[in-house]
């Protein structure tokens, strides 16, 4: 067992009930501590601790954190460069530090005052900076459900799509971070199929619930990642809401796939919790039939049992739960994904995103776009204060969250969420 992880300590920092953020948890981000000043920093409870005022104060000695130049820089690509070892050897030291017996912190409240802030007065940055950002295409009933709609179902799945992890290479630049706004995009769109395009705003903007996971190593160009080194490479994930606007979509995607419905904007959370703290929810994923090939057959659990939900919130308005879907579900996992993308010699970078693609389960409350929950806008869903959307509304707010639990066990995400405001008005 991780030592972080046992589900016997306990913290003398006070942590809510049901909170994201246990002591097992300490993920990893980055935040303004200040006007300027960006330090690495980890959260237990409501409390965020700045990992650079612990090691300014000695209280980092032994944690494997020799420079501590790592911890205030504006991403945390240095650090998680040390590798999963090095990671792992801070999240246990940083458990040690904070539990309940531990009177080093505890007992002191001018170290206190220089280390923990309430989390409502630290804002939280992009963790990362993200060289790369590829998106896959790895639920089958998200690409079931869509293929029904635009092919019928008999031809849902495109031929290729049950023997390699499909995806396609996104835009870094727009990727932001929880509380960001994004804009509703222009473009070309042809809402009628007998006449020429158009070119005006997005009337067809959408979410997608998806999970991205964050790369901590590099391979030589030319040298794919083994699939049984594949972990060795992953440090941990953060929840991702890929924005996209389907009616540009539609009119662009032939023959080369997506483009200016895509790259305008990805909103991500703050917080990159690690593969080591998910340990215990490792579940098997859905059988794949045909047998895959030899670079991409695993052995053990490669899923994670993460329960997610998408919520709309209208400006002014109340939360509408929306959607309940879970990471379980993914027919590719990041494993595939990985060997996949690295088989013919690319090169990966550390902090780069690899995003799961639209994650939708089984059943309709499930599904995980507005494409689906709607099915192309022809069952709109009506909220909680009488309007009702088919897609995503100026001023609307979208909220993704996700945890995994066990019983009174839970290690969580907190949110990504983001408001779309109106398109640019002047735009000709």
């Amino acid at each position: 067992m991780i030592e972080a992880n046992n589900p016997q300590w306990e913290t003398w920092i006070h942590v809510p009930e049901n909170s994201d953020f246990p002591i097992q948890n300490i993920p990893f981000g980055i935040g303004e501590f200040g006007s300027g000043t960006h330090h690495a920093c980890t959260r237990i409870g409501d409390t965020i601790i700045d990992l650079y005022a612990l090691a300014e104060n000695r209280l980092l000695l032994n944690s494997g954190i020799k420079n501590l130049e790592l911890l205030q820089k504006e991403a945390l690509n240095e650090l998680l460069k040390l590798g999963k070892s090095e990671v792992r050897l801070l999240r246990n030291h940083l458990s040690r530090l904070f539990r309940k017996d531990n009177p080093l912190l505890r007992d002191n409240e001018e170290l206190r005052e220089k280390c923990l802030f309430p989390y409502k007065s630290v804002s939280m940055k992009l963790p990362v900076k993200v060289e790369n950002y590829t998106d896959f295409y790895s639920s089958i009933e998200h690409a079931t459900n869509v293929g029904t709609m635009f092919r019928g179902k008999e031809k849902a799945l495109m031929p290729n799509w049950r023997y390699l992890p499909v995806g396609y290479h996104g835009r870094s630049s727009s990727i932001v971070v929880s509380g960001e706004a994004v804009r509703r995009p222009w473009g070309q769109q042809r809402p009628d199929p007998e006449t020429p395009p158009v070119f005006g705003p997005s009337r067809l903007v959408d979410f997608e619930l998806e999970m991205a996971f964050v790369t901590c190593g590099e391979n030589h160009q030319g040298s794919p990642i083994p699939i049984t080194e594949a972990e060795d490479y992953i440090i941990g994930f953060v929840l991702f809401n890929d924005w996209s606007a389907r009616d540009i979509q539609a009119w662009e995607y032939v023959p080369l796939g997506p483009f200016l419905s895509k790259n305008w904007a990805s909103s991500v959370s703050p917080w990159i919790v690690t593969l080591d703290a998910l340990e215990a929810f490792r579940v098997k994923g859905p059988y794949q039939d045909p047998e895959v090939f030899d670079y991409l057959k695993i052995e053990g659990k490669r899923n994670f049992d993460i329960e997610l939900e998408v919520l709309i919130q209208p400006e002014g308005g109340e939360e509408n739960l929306v959607c309940r879907s879970n990471f379980k579900y993914m027919y590719w996992n990041i494993c595939q994904q990985l060997a996949h993308h690295t088989i013919n010699g690319c090169n990966i970078k550390v902090g780069d995103m690899y995003a799961s693609g639209t994650i939708s389960g089984p059943t309709p409350d499930s599904f995980g776009s507005m494409l689906e929950l709607t099915w192309r806008g022809a069952n709109p869903l009506k909220l909680n204060d009488g309007s009702e959307r088919k897609f995503i509304n100026d001023f609307d707010t979208v909220i993704i969250r996700g945890y995994a639990q066990k019983g009174n066990f839970r290690i969580g995400f907190g949110e990504v969420s983001s408001q779309l405001l109106p398109a640019i008005k002047d735009l000709k």
